[in-house]
C-alpha cells in the first residue's frame, strides 16, 4: 500500500498478494449473527447472565464459543448502542494482530477502496512505502520523484506521528488512512532516524503517477534503467525502455532496483526471465508444510549484453526476488548496499461487501533455496553513498538566523558545505560565516539575501544537494566502471 502499497491487483492468482473469496470467516460471522437473533435473554434481579441458545457442542468451531458470548453480552449489556459492522471488524483485526505479522492486516471496505486505487493509474497521497515493524510504522522506502523523496524521507525512518497524531500500535493499514489526503494538502509528519533527535517534516501532497520505469543512455552508451516497483504495466514498459535503449546504440544495462519495495509476484518473475536463461530457476515458495513449487524462466529470447544490478536497503519483497535471480541464475553481479529482506508472500482474501485482509501464506526462496527475510541480500560489490546522501530533511518553515544553535543548523551546515559553499566549521552555531554562506546561496538562486535561512532558500538548498547526490551516484559509477570492462 502506498504507503504500504505493494501494488497487487485483485483477485489474481499470480501475483505477491492473492485475492479470492472468503466464505470460511463470513460463515463464522454469520454465524456470530444467526446467534444473536435466535439468543433468549434471561434477565433476573439475580447475578444470572446473558444466556446463548447456540451450546458449544453445536457450533463447528467449539473454540469460537467465547467470541459468541461476547458478541451476545455486549449487544445487550455495554453502556451504549453496538455498531454489529464495527464488531466484526474489530474481531476479526484482534485475529490478524495475534499473528504478531507485519505483512498480515484486515483492511475494512473504506480501507481496501483506498488500496485498490494506489494500484490503478495514480494516487493522492505523499508517495511512500510503509509497513508496519516493532509496533512502529516504518518506511520501506520513497517513490521516485514523490514528495516524500525530495523532502528527505529515507528508508528505515520511523514516522512516529502524522499531524500530532501517535501512529503507536496503528496498522499500516490505519496509518496509510491518515497519511493520505488531496493534492496540494499539507502532512506533517514526526520522523525518527537512527539516534537523532526526532524530526518535523512537513510534506505537501500530490498526485503520484504509477509509473515505473525510468530510463537514460549514458554518455559511455551505458543504459540506466531504473525500475521503481512491480506494477501491471512494468514489464511492458521495461520492454520499450530496453527497446529504445537499443535503438540508441546501448552495449550494456545498468538495472537500478534502488528503494524498489517490491509489487506483483508475476511481474517480478516476467523480469527476471528477461535476463536469466530459459529452465534456469527464478524463485522457490515453500508452505507451513515444507512443501516446495520452483518457478523456471520462461524467457523467449536471449538478452545479449552485460547487466550490473543496483540494490539498497530499500529494495525489497519483488525486487529481491529479481536481484537473487539474476545473481544466482544468470551470474549477473550486484553493486550497492544490502537488500532490505522480506522474504515472505502474502494472500488476500476478499469479502462480500468490499473489505479484505491479507495475510502471510508462503515464504519466498532464491534460486538456490536460501531464505533472505530478516536478513536480506548482500551485494557482490559493496559500495556506499557519499556521507552527505544520507543528511536529514530540514523543515523549510524552520527559521536559523545569526546566533541561533540547535542539530539542523548543524545539517544545513553540511549541505552547504556539500553544495559548494563555505559555512566555517559544522559546529550547529549559526555565526557570521553560516550567514555568508546562506547568503551566497542566496545570491545563486536569485532569492532575496536576507542571510536567514527558511523557506525557499531551504528548498534550494536541498534541492542542490539532491541534484549533487544524483550527479555523483558512487553506485551507479561503479556498476558502469564494471560494464566497461566487460564490453572492452
Amino acid at each position: 500500500m502506498e504507503e504500504d502499497h505493494n501494488k497487487q491487483e485483485p483477485k489474481t492468482e499470480n501475483k505477491l498478494i492473492k485475492m479470492k473469496k472468503f466464505p470460511f470467516i463470513m460463515g463464522i460471522f454469520l454465524i456470530v449473527f444467526l446467534t444473536a437473533g435466535i439468543t433468549t435473554i434471561a434477565l433476573t434481579f439475580g447475578d444470572e447472565k446473558v444466556e446463548s441458545l447456540a451450546p458449544v457442542e453445536e457450533t463447528e468451531h467449539a473454540e469460537f464459543q467465547k467470541l459468541y458470548d461476547t458478541y451476545d453480552t455486549l449487544k445487550k449489556n455495554f453502556y451504549k448502542d453496538v455498531d454489529d459492522n464495527e464488531l466484526v471488524d474489530g474481531a476479526i483485526n484482534g485475529m490478524i494482530q495475534a499473528l504478531d505479522d507485519p505483512y498480515s492486516t484486515y483492511m475494512d471496505e473504506e480501507e481496501a477502496k483506498s488500496f485498490n486505487e494506489s494500484i490503478s493509474s495514480s494516487f493522492e497521497g505523499i508517495g511512500a512505502e510503509i509497513q508496519e515493524h516493532d509496533k512502529q510504522i516504518m518506511v520501506v522506502s520513497p517513490i521516485k520523484g514523490a514528495p516524500a523523496e525530495k523532502a528527505g524521507i529515507k528508508p528505515n525512518d520511523i514516522i512516529l506521528s502524522v499531524d500530532g497524531d501517535s501512529l503507536e500500535g496503528l496498522s499500516s493499514t490505519e496509518a496509510v488512512m491518515k497519511i493520505r489526503g488531496k493534492k496540494g494538502t499539507k502532512v506533517e509528519l514526526m520522523i525518527s532516524r537512527g539516534t537523532s533527535d526526532p524530526l518535523k517534516v512537513t510534506i505537501v501532497r500530490d498526485t503520484i503517477p504509477i509509473e515505473t520505469v525510468y530510463a537514460e543512455l549514458l554518455p559511455s552508451k551505458i543504459a540506466k534503467i531504473q525500475v521503481t516497483s512491480f506494477s501491471d504495466n512494468t514489464t511492458a514498459e521495461l520492454k520499450t525502455a530496453l527497446s529504445e535503449m537499443e535503438e540508441k546504440g546501448m552495449k550494456g544495462v545498468i538495472l537500478d532496483l534502488r528503494g524498489n519495495p517490491g509489487g506483483l509476484l508475476n511481474k517480478a518473475q516476467e523480469i527476471a526471465s528477461l535476463f536469466v536463461p530459459k529452465g534456469e530457476n527464478i524463485y522457490q515458495v515453500e508452505n507451513r508444510a515444507g512443501q516446495k513449487e520452483i518457478t523456471k524462466s520462461d524467457n523467449k529470447t536471449v538478452f545479449d549484453k552485460p547487466v550490473v544490478v543496483l540494490i539498497d536497503g530499500g529494495s525489497a519483497s519483488a525486487s529481491e526476488i529479481v536481484a537473487a535471480a539474476v545473481s544466482e541464475s544468470a551470474d549477473i553481479q550486484l553493486v550497492g548496499e544490502k537488500s532490505f529482506g522480506k522474504g515472505t508472500v502474502q494472500t488476500a482474501d476478499e469479502y462480500d461487501d468490499g473489505s479484505n485482509f491479507k495475510f502471510t501464506a508462503y515464504k519466498w526462496l532464491t534460486p538456490d533455496g536460501n531464505w533472505i527475510h530478516g536478513k536480506g541480500i548482500e551485494p557482490d560489490v559493496k559500495v556506499s553513498l557519499p556521507k552527505y546522501a544520507s543528511l536529514a530533511y530540514i523543515s523549510p518553515d524552520k527559521k536559523m538566523k545569526e546566533s541561533d544553535t540547535s542539530t539542523e543548523i548543524k545539517t544545513a551546515e553540511q549541505m552547504l558545505e556539500a553544495t559548494g559553499f563555505d559555512p566555517g566549521k559544522a559546529d550547529g552555531f549559526y555565526d557570521e560565516a553560516t550567514k555568508k554562506a546562506v547568503s551566497d546561496l542566496q545570491k545563486e538562486k536569485n532569492l532575496k539575501v536576507t542571510g536567514v535561512l527558511e523557506g525557499e532558500t531551504t528548498l534550494a538548498l536541498m534541492e542542490m544537494l539532491r541534484d549533487k547526490i544524483l550527479n555523483n551516484d558512487t553506485q551507479v559509477k561503479k556498476a558502469e566502471s564494471i560494464l566497461e570492462k566487460e564490453i572492452n
